[in-house]
């Protein structure tokens, strides 16, 4: 057996990205339905049209360094939508609901934010600078997702779920 090269990790991530991504395509509608604070389901909601614009630049890599980006299924992510539907099951009440879906979507992007970190990392030391470019477009909005979830639940939603 051959032995692997960075550039075979960077490709399996690429493609955990990429099953990551398409998984919350599905998980982040569910997420926006069960959510009672309009604030919070519109950050879902405007997530989602941004994770369908990752997908396409994850595509986009993918075509550029040579990687079939549906070749893996992301276990971490199944695992995390698997706790966000959890959270959705528990009954609790509206308030404490909006609570605990912000803390699963934020352990999701927190996954994300490492992923496309290393990915960034990985692409620049492959020589691959567009690449780590594009990667990096992803990085800021995931992190500016995580941002606008510690708002929303700093100011209001945690405040109103410990009544």
């Amino acid at each position: 057996m051959a032995s692997k090269t960075l550039t075979d990790l960077f490709h399996d991530q690429l493609q955990d990205a990429y099953s990551a991504e398409t998984q919350l395509t599905k998980a982040l509608p569910k997420m926006a339905k069960a959510a009672t604070a309009a604030d919070l389901r519109a950050a879902f909601e405007q997530h989602l049209a941004e994770t369908k614009s990752q997908l396409a630049r994850l595509e986009q890599v993918c075509a550029q360094v040579g990687c079939d980006p549906g070749a893996n299924t992301c276990e971490a992510m199944e695992g995390l939508v698997s706790e966000g539907e959890e959270v959705m099951d528990l009954g609790l009440d509206p308030d404490a609901l909006d609570a605990g879906l912000i803390a699963a979507a934020q352990k999701a992007e927190h996954y994300e934010i490492a992923l496309y970190g290393t990915l960034c990392t990985f692409a620049r030391q492959l020589g691959h600078q567009q690449a780590a470019s594009v990667l990096h477009q992803t990085l800021d909005e995931e992190k500016r997702t995580d941002e606008r979830l510690t708002r929303l639940a700093e100011r209001g939603i945690n405040r109103k779920a410990d009544k």
